[in-house]
């Protein structure tokens, strides 16, 4: 019998101090695989992974499984796999750098781990949301530059009397609802795959896109990224917003243009936007991105809401379970795992895989 050999492209937990790929790091995903399995990892040069050339394509000859966390799943990946490969797994929630359509036409296995980081991700987002509304940063800075002024960020608003929207309502949405109703006095979301009713049962009111954007004080994204949500926060839809409104993304970069959003807050539109995402990955790669993250109205952070010591935990050992039992019987993931060949739904982390 082929031993199985499993190929992690890009995993962050597996870096030592240093920065160099550690395969002794891999604690879990030996005791889940066992000796009949061999890891590999992607190669690593100048302080990052490498996705392409020839030695990463060497890499992936005669891989069983792929493990991508930020990797994009393309041709010139599968091709180099020469057909060995069976399953590709995303240690992550969404699906978008899956490529479902890819994978699907190759008759491949492909999943993800939509719930592995619902309360982390829930607490990441109020966190950025009540230090927009606090101006605790502002605050921060100014201490620490030797300032004493209560004033300094402004006077904050009674949240009570303000309304919070979300854009998806999945798990994650779903999560960040029950904590935005213990602060703000209304929280709407907008998503066209869930029910009134649905919405009704966790104390949200159900509105359409255009009275989302122009009733909510702060906007929270909470959506997948797909061909009907990228780009979903441009100019027009800031410019729907109210004035003195707040964006925060803790979903995906792209689904915010970042030239909009520059020009939103430079002329006041909205009053500022925390963000977790940004597309490409490293705002400081994009000059839009990277305006925003010098701003005084924007908190940035470097797309960690999903992340604790028990979240990487479990996202690391239900991944490598899932592997394992897909090769040993050739099985799609049972219930719990999000899987190429089904309709998915709008929203992030959506709670099952029901039908548009």
């Amino acid at each position: 019998m082929r031993r199985h050999v499993v190929l992690y492209t890009d995993p962050p937990w597996a870096l030592d101090e240093a920065g160099k790929v550690d395969p002794c790091r891999a604690t879990i995903e030996r005791e889940v695989f066992g000796p009949e399995f061999e890891l590999r990892f992607a190669p690593r040069r100048d302080g990052r992974y490498l996705a392409a050339g020839a030695e990463f394509e060497d890499a992936l000859r005669g891989i069983s499984a792929l493990v991508i966390h930020r990797v994009q799943a393309t041709e010139e990946i599968l091709d180099a796999t020469q057909a060995t490969l069976r399953v590709v797994g995303r240690q992550g929630v969404g699906f978008d750098n899956l490529n479902p359509p890819l994978l699907k036409s190759r008759g491949l296995i492909g999943f993800n781990v939509p719930d592995y980081c619902v309360d982390e991700v829930a607490a990441h987002t109020l966190g950025l949301v009540l230090a927009l509304e606090r101006s605790i940063v502002v605050q921060h800075n100014a201490l620490a530059a030797g300032r004493f002024d209560v004033y300094a960020g402004g006077k904050p608003r009674r949240l009570a009397r303000h309304s919070a929207g979300i854009l998806g309502f999945g798990r994650i949405g779903r999560a960040v609802a029950a904590r935005l109703r213990m602060f703000y006095g209304r929280v709407l979301s907008c998503d066209p795959y869930v029910s009134d009713d649905i919405m009704a049962a966790h104390g949200v009111h159900k509105v359409g896109l255009d009275a989302l954007f122009a009733q909510s004080d702060v906007l929270l994204l909470h959506c997948l990224l797909n061909d009907e949500t990228r780009g979903v926060i441009d100019a027009d839809a800031l410019g729907q917003m109210r004035p003195g409104s707040l964006l925060v993304n803790a979903a995906r970069g792209a689904l915010v243009q970042g030239q909009a959003l520059v020009q939103a807050l430079e002329t006041g539109t909205i009053a500022g936007a925390g963000l977790d995402v940004f597309s490409p990955e490293d705002p400081h790669q994009d000059e839009w991105n990277a305006r925003l993250v010098r701003r005084r109205d924007v908190i940035a952070t470097s797309h960690r809401a999903y992340l604790s010591l028990d979240s990487e935990r479990s996202q690391r050992r239900r991944t490598a379970e899932v592997l394992r039992d897909v090769l040993l019987t050739g099985r799609p993931p049972a219930e719990g795992h999000q899987t190429v060949g089904v309709d998915y739904k709008w929203a992030q982390g959506a709670p099952d895989r029901a039908m548009r």
